[in-house]
């Protein structure tokens, strides 16, 4: 079985880095990136009360927590993207307004950034801090359980997040899952791939776990961020293992984070069912 697309033998260099070029496909990228960060800035100085968690010794290590009404409802955790190599957890703080509309709590983990750190040094620091949030949760009034989300390579760590014993459900939204074709891109500059790291975390070959995981993607996407999540969706159904796929109608992969914001957005809905 190929790990990589079927135009990739006869594809140029440039050609690859565009199929995964989030950011040049999206003509007003940088607009909507200052527009996110003003938001989370200005959502964070108004929640100060349980940031800057350390679940580490490295600088970004950290949580910022934003607990709910209740300590038993729901917690949907936070895991960035930026390609493993970009963004902070606090520039996605205001995504936590949908879930606390909703009666949740919401938590942003952050991790150390490519080429600091190895992805394998990555995937680790996701769990150690799930680790963390299981047990330290409870002191910041959050005990209920613990949904895991993320968005871009986000999505990814979410895949790899829903083997962790403290989570009970996961929505991955336009994930990279399957590593090999990263490996011919302009990303691996900073990632430096090995073959070991492709082959034991991507989660298209690892044994599926059987908890419910929505995969989500936006229908204005590259054709290569839409192929992952079919291609992962295909993989879980073929097993029998929970979870819908959710394609999010004209949505580019920036503006797909849009329905996990909103109040009532439509990812918050898909997140409510997979307790169901």
């Amino acid at each position: 079985m190929s790990h990589l697309p079927a135009f990739w033998p006869d594809a140029s260099q440039a050609d690859r880095d565009a199929a995964y070029n989030n950011t040049a496909a999206v003509a007003d990228s940088a607009q909507w990136l200052a527009e996110r960060d003003a938001a989370a800035a200005a959502f964070r100085a108004a929640h100060p009360g349980h940031l800057d968690l350390k679940y580490g010794d490295g600088e970004r290590e950290a949580w910022d927590l934003f607990p709910g009404r209740n300590p038993e409802a729901p917690c949907l955790v936070f895991i960035h993207g930026g390609y493993w190599q970009r963004n902070r957890r606090e520039d996605f703080v205001h995504l936590a307004e949908g879930a606390l509309a909703m009666g949740w709590s919401a938590a942003f983990c952050g991790y150390s950034l490519a080429p600091e750190a190895s992805l394998t040094r990555i995937a680790w620091q996701v769990q150690a801090a799930l680790d963390w949030l299981s047990a330290q949760g409870p002191a910041h009034g959050m005990v209920g359980p613990i949904i895991a989300s993320g968005w871009s390579a986000g999505g990814h760590l979410t895949a790899l997040a829903l083997e962790h014993p403290a989570v009970t459900a996961g929505l991955a939204i336009s994930g990279i899952f399957e590593l090999a074709p990263i490996r011919d891109t302009y990303l691996n500059a900073a990632l430096k791939l090995t073959e070991d790291e492709i082959a034991e975390l991507s989660p298209m070959r690892r044994p599926v776990t059987h908890k419910p995981l929505a995969i989500a993607y936006g229908t204005a996407e590259l054709p290569e961020l839409v192929r992952h999540s079919r291609d992962f969706h295909a993989l879980r159904s073929a097993a029998h293992a929970p979870g819908p796929l959710v394609p999010v109608p004209g949505a580019d992969h920036f503006r797909v984070l849009e329905a996990l914001r909103v109040p009532d957005g439509s990812l918050l809905r898909v997140a409510a069912t997979l307790l169901s």
